[in-house]
Formats: structure tokens, C-alpha cells, sequence
């Protein structure tokens, strides 16, 4: 009897983990894959960002201490490349295209999230639809069509397109925030005499603020970043930030300080929006997640 009880009485004396235990080492095999996670997608911005501080030898060198220098900003500003146009040119599009794609795109979302509509299903899903469709499939229309218009190498084809692009996207993601605001609030605003404009205007514009700043959001970063039709649309007059890194190149091959530099010039305005808007961007998303 001694022989059987002696295993018992070790494992009894070797308790298992406590669940309290158990969820803290869990955490912190999170953590820790967190911070991994997030140190690997940082690497190549990190590296973008010490690259444009270094000279065209140095930027060859894995060192971490150099003596920076800020000549890669004023040189990307002068001939040839010229960044300055295409950030101006960049600018002009995104905002414009932003500015019009919202009050439609919210005009539209509303409609079909308020009214019955024949076919409205239908109408949907080919909306969503043109979303599926490669750029690459429809360049050489547009470019036929620009052509004949005279909008080659224009600010207001770029409009035009990134208008097509965001359109559809813009539409879904608001109506989804419009879906979410409760019917009777606006009934019982009209019960008390207020139109159909001022319901908009005074009740779902104000709760809808969050996820139209999300939908602003998603559709200046598209304008901002597109790159294939600025590539077949543009040549001299109408070119944009994405396609002015291309010009940074020389005899001796890529210049990798040039185009951090530039890089660095191109993720600035995404970084200054994220963090002058993150309130309402995390608002917007968790309203139209969770309905």
C-alpha cells in the first residue's frame, strides 16, 4: 500500500498551473507576438526612414549611427524630379476627388438604405462588383476616352477615375453606417414638421459623422496611392507622387536615398491625417462593424 500511494502523494504535491496563471502567461505569449509582429511590419519603414537621411554611399551600409544629413529633401525638389509639382498635383486630386465622392456616395447610401428600390439588390451587387474588376481590364477604355475628351495628362481624368474608383467603396461602407441609425428618430422628427432635408441634415449627417470621417479617410488614401492609371493617364502635366518615384534613378542604378526621401514625403500627410482623426476612425469602424 505504501508503493501505491507514494505517486500519488507526488503528483498530488506537484499542482497544475492556476487559471490565473494560465490567462497571464497567455498574455504574455501575446504580448510577445504582438511586439513581433509589429517590429517586422516597422522594419521596412524604419529602414526607409534612416535611408533618407544618409548619403548614396551610405545608404549601402547596415549602420544604425551616421551622420544624417538633409540634402535628399531639398534634391528631390529640384530638376528633374521635381516633386514638388506632383505632390501639388497629388493634393489637388485626393482632396477633390474626396470632396465630391462623399456627398454623393452618402446621397446614395442613404437612398438605398431609407427607400425600397426595384432592383435594389441587383443594383448592389454591381455596384460591389465593378470592385472585383481588374484595372489593368479597363486602362485602355479610359484611355481611348480620354484621349478623344482631350483629359490625357489632365488633374480633372485623374479626378474622374479615382471618382470611379472610391465611388463604389464609399457607398457600401456609408450606407452600413446609415443602416445602423434607428428609423424612429427620424419619424419622430418628421412627425414634428421637419422635412426630409432637415432630417439629413439635422440627424443623420451628425450620428453618421463618424463613419463618413472613415469613409473620407479610406477614399483619400486610395486617391492619394494610385498608381496604375496615373501611370497610363498622365505624362508630364498631371503626374503624381507615385509615379515621380520612378524618376529616381541614375546612372549608377536606384537611388535609394532619393526615393526614401521621397517616400518619407509621401507617408507624411497618411501619418499627420491617421493622428488628428483617430477618434472618429475608430468610431466609424466600430459603428459599422457592430450594428
Amino acid at each position: 500500500m505504501a508503493d501505491q500511494t507514494a505517486p500519488q502523494s507526488a503528483t498530488e504535491a506537484r499542482p497544475g498551473l492556476t487559471g490565473k496563471q494560465k490567462q497571464r502567461m497567455w498574455r504574455t505569449i501575446q504580448t510577445v507576438l504582438i511586439l513581433i509582429a509589429a517590429f517586422i511590419m516597422l522594419i521596412p519603414i524604419i529602414w526607409i526612414f534612416l535611408a533618407a537621411f544618409k548619403s548614396h554611399v551610405e545608404v549601402y551600409q547596415l549602420r544604425l549611427f551616421f551622420t544624417p544629413t538633409f540634402e535628399n529633401f531639398g534634391e528631390v525638389f529640384q530638376e528633374p524630379y521635381n516633386l514638388g509639382d506632383k505632390l501639388f498635383n497629388s493634393t489637388i486630386v485626393a482632396f477633390v476627388t474626396v470632396v465630391f465622392a462623399i456627398p454623393f456616395a452618402t446621397m446614395a447610401a442613404y437612398s438605398f438604405s431609407r427607400f425600397r428600390l426595384k432592383f435594389e439588390t441587383t443594383i448592389l451587387v454591381v455596384i460591389l462588383a465593378t470592385q472585383f474588376v481588374p484595372a489593368v481590364v479597363i486602362i485602355l477604355p479610359f484611355f481611348i476616352m480620354f484621349r478623344d475628351l482631350g483629359l490625357l495628362d489632365t488633374r480633372i481624368g485623374l479626378i474622374l477615375v479615382n471618382l470611379a474608383i472610391v465611388m463604389p467603396f464609399a457607398i457600401w461602407m456609408i450606407k452600413g453606417f446609415i443602416d445602423g441609425i434607428p428609423m424612429d428618430t427620424e419619424e419622430a422628427a418628421m412627425v414634428d414638421g421637419s422635412s426630409r432635408i432637415q432630417v439629413i441634415l439635422n440627424i443623420v449627417l451628425p450620428m453618421a459623422a463618424p463613419g463618413l470621417v472613415t469613409a473620407s479617410i479610406f477614399c483619400f488614401i486610395l486617391a492619394w496611392n494610385e498608381f496604375l492609371f496615373a501611370l497610363f493617364l498622365t505624362n508630364r502635366e498631371a503626374t503624381t507622387l507615385p509615379i515621380g518615384l520612378a524618376l529616381f534613378r541614375g546612372e549608377e542604378g536606384d537611388l535609394w536615398n532619393l526615393l526614401s526621401a521621397a517616400g518619407i514625403i509621401i507617408m507624411l500627410p497618411m501619418f499627420i491625417l491617421a493622428l488628428a482623426i483617430r477618434k472618429y476612425f475608430v468610431q466609424g469602424m466600430t459603428m459599422g462593424a457592430v450594428r
